[in-house]
């Protein structure tokens, strides 16, 4: 059986809570799941202690033993110095396009005329 490690969503809406599962793949993101590995609350903030729980060391056990971590659950075990940090590409949506930088440059360089008059 290939298990992921995942979050469950939980909470109300706009207010979300996560719990840190061990599931089965095939199995729903909130649906069943076979053992509560830790917490996760995206409302507290970025440096409190109990923003991300876990129980490192039976995770720890259930990667030796196959299991597969989300991408954002890696991400707590790279910050939690579990696994090594890997490299990911960023993407450049957030660049704005030919067009767009040609209009920004436009209105750049008309800022800047009427203040070296």
């Amino acid at each position: 059986m290939a298990t992921k490690i995942r979050l469950a969503r939980g909470g109300s809406k706009k207010r979300p809570h996560y719990s840190i599962v061990l599931s089965d793949s095939r199995m729903p993101r909130d649906g069943r799941f076979l053992e509560k590995l830790g917490t996760y609350n995206p409302m507290l903030a970025k440096d409190d202690e109990n923003r991300v729980k876990m129980d490192v060391e039976r995770i720890k056990a259930l990667l030796a033993t196959g299991a597969q971590p989300t991408d954002r659950v890696a991400r707590f075990l790279e910050a939690a110095g579990v696994l090594a940090k890997k490299a990911r590409n960023n993407a450049k949506s957030g660049v704005p396009g030919k067009q767009m930088a040609e209009r920004a440059a436009k209105k750049a360089a008309k800022a800047a005329a009427p203040a070296e008059e």
